[in-house]
């Protein structure tokens, strides 16, 4: 087999490798396959180890993809070692009560990447019987994902995700505004109402009466794409689409390292057209985050136009920022100022031990009214819930 033949080969199984990656939920596109051809041409294949890390330098980008990455690739270019993980897997153990660490939980998503468009085996009637169960006291698959992490979620899991966040409805409270309309039970005297209906009585003069309009206030959300969010970032967008979909006045802003407004993007009627915009428009996707700049540039620029009218305010970070504390501290104060309600929404509040110790939670949760978390389904309904309470009480005082 010639030189040409075999490197023709060898960059064919990278891109198939590639596309495991992106499967199991990698951000991986066209350049970096390019990126990964021309890295490998360039170091060569002397050993597996240098393989690995050359494809390990263009393919990822963050610590949490090192675990997945390893995984598929002892699996895709066929890992001696392997073969003894499996025998370990199949050989009888003891239960043990501990829980499963982060890491192992992303075998998953490899393992559909690799099956690929695979037909599924049905079972014969035969087998069917002899595997029929009780479940009159499990969960069913639907109360399961509902519970699951976002973060450890298979990709046929995370597209049932989707499909169940776009039935999801934001049913915010009505809040009176300065607009009045007729009503005859209301208490206030409408005078040009009464005047036009004194011009066409002859006698007594009728009182028509008005009462304040009620409207739903503006939705605001402001949501981190850095690297440690983007899995739950990604996943709320579909929900802001549904949400913009079934109401006016939803503004969305993404923030990274800069500020995008994706108002405009998430009006199209079809998620994929939206998201496809959206990505377009953001060039800070999974990258760092600066919170205080970012909500600088929002108070300066985009708070007076949609903060108006008592706007309900929802900003989902983690807060993991050191950068400028004083900043975030007066960005924060000042956000809190112009809204109606501030929800902090965090993914790490799904740690019972969490606590915001460090720099940025902690200057940030003396200025919010509500805290809580955000990272499966049940907790996106339970938000849909809060969010219908007008919920006045401050967070400080709750917890005192």
């Amino acid at each position: 087999m010639s030189l040409e033949i075999r490197e023709s080969k060898l960059f064919e199984n990278i891109m198939h490798f590639a596309r495991v990656l992106r499967g199991a939920g990698l951000p991986i596109g066209p350049g970096q396959v390019v990126e990964a051809l021309t890295a490998v041409k360039a170091a060569g294949i002397g050993s597996r180890a240098d393989f690995y890390w050359t494809l390990h330098a263009v393919f990822v980008n963050r610590r949490d993809q090192r675990e997945l990455f390893d995984q598929a690739f002892h699996v895709f270019w066929r890992n001696p070692q392997l073969l003894n993980k499996v025998l370990g897997l199949l050989l009888p153990r003891f239960k043990d009560d501990t829980p499963p660490d982060e890491d192992e939980a992303l075998a998953p998503r490899v393992a559909d990447a690799l099956a690929g468009d695979r037909p599924m085996q049905v079972p014969d009637a035969a087998d069917q019987e002899e595997l029929t169960l009780d479940a009159s006291l499990t969960y069913s698959e639907r109360e399961l994902l509902q519970a699951k992490d976002f973060e450890r979620m298979t990709a046929a899991e995370i597209v049932e995700a989707k499909r169940l966040i776009k039935n999801f409805r934001l049913p915010i409270m009505e809040v009176p505004t300065r607009r009045h309309r007729p009503d005859p039970n209301g208490r206030r005297v409408d005078l040009r109402a009464t005047l036009r209906a004194s011009l066409r009585s002859a006698g007594t003069i009728p009182l028509k009466f008005k009462s304040p309009k009620r409207r739903h206030p503006p939705l605001v959300v402001l949501c981190d794409i850095s690297g440690s969010m983007s899995r739950y970032s990604r996943l709320f967008l579909h929900f802001l689409h549904a949400v913009t979909s079934d109401r006016d006045r939803v503004h969305t802003f993404l923030f990274g390292t800069r500020l995008t407004n994706i108002t405009r993007d998430l009006k199209a009627r079809d998620i994929d057209v939206s998201l496809d915009r959206v990505s377009k428009h953001v060039q800070d996707w999974s990258g760092g985050t600066r919170i205080g700049p970012s909500l600088a540039e929002f108070n300066r620029k985009w708070g007076r136009r949609v903060l108006g009218q008592g706007a309900l305010v929802l900003l989902i970070t983690d807060g993991l920022d050191r950068d400028q504390i004083e900043v975030l501290e007066a960005e924060m104060e000042r956000l809190h100022k112009s809204c109606r309600r501030l929800i902090w929404l965090n993914p790490l509040l799904r740690f019972e031990a969490y606590q915001p110790i460090s720099q940025g939670p902690r200057v940030m949760i003396r200025h919010v009214d509500d805290f809580r978390a955000i990272h499966n389904l049940n907790s996106m309904q339970d938000l849909t819930q809060s969010l219908a309470n007008p919920g006045g009480a401050r967070l400080e005082m709750r917890a005192a």
